[in-house]
């Protein structure tokens, strides 16, 4: 691929300044490569020596917004920036900046000498793809950025929907109407619209149940999304808190956010939740950190790849959450994919992880909403991933479904060249396919696949495909499933999958005995029962 670095224009000022010691005025205006306009984008300022620098707008009607979480090496520390020429005061040093918008934007790199003369660039961002012009626009589902911020940022990262948790409770005898711990100002519930192709819906829950009647006992976080009230009821119980919430209108949608925390395997039978977060907020652009998030529920059959110590590495975190998700679709559990950054809380930046959901009329955001809870939809931390089977979206069902082959045909498009395309059937990897790679004029790849793969049963099917990076960081996109009906062959988990769902609520009934109320614990019970009552998979 051609360096992108030789479209960096640097222009020299003339004065100086005072001392060799003093700081210089980097100045400079960030581009699309393609027309030359300004652009809104995400900047990170490093010094030789280690040391992070922000920058800052140099008109007044334009906005910074500094981001700053370190966690011992997870370092994520950036400003992004509107579509304004910026500035920022260095002292003299080596540095490298660095600039990326959202995913569909080459990464840039530009190394800088600042002495004892202000430094002006011209930073020229190259688009490598445009998924809102086919139709995709993407949106994050765990969003803890502040309202003032969120116009800022959402643009910066070319983030098509955010959905803010902008009330949050985290004990079992509050309500968020009433014990909201999140204090600022909850904007009332209409669309934000920045643009055409930018949105924020304010109005959004975080349940995060950290203690049970003031005493310290983790259950775990369920999100609310796209409600109009604030919820007056608590959690647990779930049931009619989510009931509740559903009658405010048709279009709430249920997260399940992280897949192993203490009560999740209860919530899907339960509450009938309608997203899986694929993609979740332990996945980051910066290192790997949350090895040790409950590795004792992982379950041996999954053979995930742990470190020395008997911990995720990022490859194995990633594919416990695949596992979890194809345990619960066998089961007839129908969820959606969807991704979630929790950046506000997280080192990561917003909408790093994401999805994208397809649409026919450019964005409307009740249309947006409906795909993301019926399918329509892949979720990616790098590549673009698209499919459709004989003819259909994803998301599909095919009810009365013969038996025989299923047409698919699919794209592939990443920065990096892809290592594998994985057609999953029933949670299994029933064709693998060695990527093409055709190179494009921008310096990406291409791959394309049409294959037919065989169906004798009740299935659902799915893609996903991994980047072949420099670092190794696995990143990768997965699209929702389609769903095939045929009559009298049902869908069926197999053995090993149904006894890890069962053996993650048998810990936590005892885990709550004597704890929960009467009520919430016969949740768990009901889940149990549920769970118990699905026939397996003769193997």
């Amino acid at each position: 691929m051609p360096s992108l670095l030789i479209r960096c224009v640097i222009v020299l000022s003339v004065w100086t300044t005072t001392s060799s010691l003093q700081a210089a005025l980097l100045r400079g205006k960030i581009v699309d490569d393609a027309d030359g306009s300004l652009v809104p984008a995400r900047m990170y300022i490093q010094s030789d020596t280690g040391t992070w620098y922000h920058a800052q707008s140099s008109l007044a009607k334009g906005s910074a917004v500094k981001y700053e979480i370190i966690r011992g090496p997870s370092q994520e520390v950036h400003t992004t920036l509107s579509a304004h020429p910026f500035q920022a005061d260095l002292p003299p040093g080596r540095y490298t900046l660095t600039v990326e918008r959202g995913k569909e934007y080459h990464t840039l790199n530009r190394k800088i000498d600042i002495k004892n003369q202000p430094v002006e660039v011209e930073l020229r961002l190259d688009r490598w793809i445009n998924m809102a012009q086919r139709g995709w626009y993407s949106g994050d589902t765990h969003v803890h950025r502040t309202m003032a911020d969120l116009p800022n940022v959402i643009l910066a990262e070319d983030l098509n929907v955010a959905l803010p948790l902008t009330y949050w409770v985290t004990d079992s005898t509050e309500t968020p109407a009433e014990h909201n711990r999140n204090r600022e100002i909850i904007p009332p519930p209409k669309l934000i619209r920045l643009d055409h192709t930018h949105v924020i819906w304010p109005i959004n829950t975080e349940y995060e149940i950290f203690s049970v009647r003031r005493k310290r006992h983790t259950l775990g976080a369920i999100f609310v999304l796209n409600h109009t009230k604030p919820l007056e009821l608590t959690a647990p119980t779930v049931g009619p808190m989510v009931e509740a919430a559903r009658a405010q209108n048709n279009d709430v949608v249920l997260d399940l956010d992280k897949h192993n925390w203490p009560w999740s395997m209860m919530l899907p039978p339960v509450a009938r939740v309608d997203l899986f977060e694929l993609t979740n907020n332990h996945i980051w652009r910066t290192i790997f950190q949350y090895t040790n998030w409950y590795p004792e529920y992982a379950a041996t059959y999954m053979n995930l790849k742990m470190d020395a110590d008997g911990n995720f590495t990022e490859r194995g975190w990633i594919d416990f959450g695949f596992k979890t998700y194809y345990a619960l679709l066998n089961c007839g559990i129908k969820m959606q994919p969807t991704g979630g950054t929790a950046s506000g809380v997280h080192p990561v930046p917003l909408g790093f992880g994401r999805v994208y959901v397809q649409l026919d009329d450019g964005l409307i955001y009740d249309q947006w909403i409906r795909g993301l809870k019926n399918g329509r939809s892949f979720v990616t931390t790098g590549p673009m991933l698209t499919a459709t089977i004989d003819g259909k979206p994803h998301g599909s069902t095919f009810t009365d479904f013969k038996p025989g082959k299923i047409h698919i045909v699919a794209s592939g498009e990443s920065v990096h060249p892809l290592k594998s395309v994985e057609i999953i059937v029933n949670g299994k990897v029933a064709k693998k396919i060695k990527p093409g790679n055709q190179t494009s004029k921008q310096g990406t790849y291409r791959s394309l696949i049409d294959t037919k793969i065989l169906i004798e049963k009740t299935s659902w099917v799915a893609l996903r495909c991994f980047e072949d990076r420099p670092d190794q960081r696995p990143r990768f996109a997965h699209t929702s499933p389609f769903h095939l009906e045929i009559a009298n062959r049902p869908l069926q988990p197999h053995e090993e999958e149904l006894e890890y769902l069962i053996r993650r609520v048998e810990e936590e009934l005892k885990r709550h005995q004597d704890v929960l109320s009467e009520e919430s614990f016969s949740e768990f019970e009901d889940a149990l029962r549920t769970y118990k009552n699905i026939d397996v998979l003769a193997d």
